[in-house]
């Protein structure tokens, strides 16, 4: 059978099968193709490019996604359920999926993000470009945000529905349409207010906030002038990207205290750090 005879009666086999509606049959066909016939597919059938990834094993979903122009990337994600989203980014290789990200606004950066696993996240925010003692390289994506137009009502939902995967629930952040940072507000604040309070009713704009390149020695500092558990991490554009826990600080503390008392005591800087690591655990409680 020639190629040309082979692609088309992939292509036939395929119409089939959509027409079909059989699940089953839709997953055991697109996981017996050729990455590259898969492919092949989606170019011809733009309309099911969500389809067919997500009715493929993620790894092979993975595969198929990294070979794809970025622009039926963007329409793949834009389609796809967020589980199964979760599961694409973090089946991805790092450098394909930094590519990927580098590609989409800030503001869809950091949803995505929130989708990784620990590591995965950790290794992407890095491979994104902060550099290495920057506030980037500390700041988590688990945060609550609302918008000011909000209720309070609203944002208790909104916490009830996010808080538990969040680093912390002390502070809550306000953001505009297009995730501009816009103040944030203390929990007590909103727990003392009546539950149809516009949030823009109880903001006094004075939000402190750290650049996401900023050094984590000046970021160290501006905690203690503030006396704040968490600060918000934005771009240049003031695109909120994330926010640094006391935690955060905590530790690079620690990991200065201790390289700082090492030189002094006329030894290498180690690995390990100075103080006992029992003792950092007890203040890196998290808050929430």
């Amino acid at each position: 059978m020639s190629l040309e005879m082979e692609q088309l009666d992939i292509k036939e086999v395929f119409e089939q099968l959509i027409a079909t509606e059989d699940k089953l049959a839709i997953q055991e066909f697109l996981n017996d193709q050729n990455i590259s016939d898969v492919a092949e597919l989606i170019n011809e059938y733009p309309e099911y490019e969500s389809q067919i990834v997500a009715n493929m094993a993620i790894n092979r979903a993975a595969s198929v996604f990294k070979i794809l122009d970025i622009s039926q990337q963007k329409d793949i994600v834009k389609e796809l359920p967020t589980a199964k989203t979760a599961e694409l980014l973090n089946e991805l290789p790092a450098d394909d999926r930094t590519d990927f990200l580098e590609e989409l606004p800030k503001a869809v950066i950091r949803d995505l993000i929130k989708l990784l696993d620990p590591e995965e996240r950790k290794i992407t925010l890095s491979l994104l470009g902060y550099p290495e003692d920057s506030v980037g390289r500390l700041m988590t994506p688990d945060y609550v945000y609302v918008y000011a137009h909000n209720t309070v009502a609203d944002v208790f939902r909104t916490i009830r529905k996010y808080g538990k995967s969040s680093e912390t629930i002390d502070v809550i952040y306000i953001i505009n349409e297009q995730g501009e940072l816009l103040d944030d507000i203390r929990i007590r604040d909103v727990i003392l207010a009546t539950p149809d309070k516009l949030i823009s009713d109880i903001l006094d704009g004075r939000v402190v906030s750290l650049l996401v390149n900023d050094d984590q020695e000046h970021a160290n500092q501006i905690f203690k002038m503030n006396n704040r558990v968490a600060l918000p991490v934005v771009d240049d554009n003031n695109i909120l990207l994330g926010i640094v826990t006391i935690d955060d600080m905590l530790w690079v503390a620690n990991e200065e205290f201790s390289e700082d008392m090492q030189k002094m005591g006329g030894t290498e800087a180690l690995n390990e750090p100075y103080l006992d690591i029992p003792l950092l655990k007890l203040f890196r409680k998290r808050i929430g």
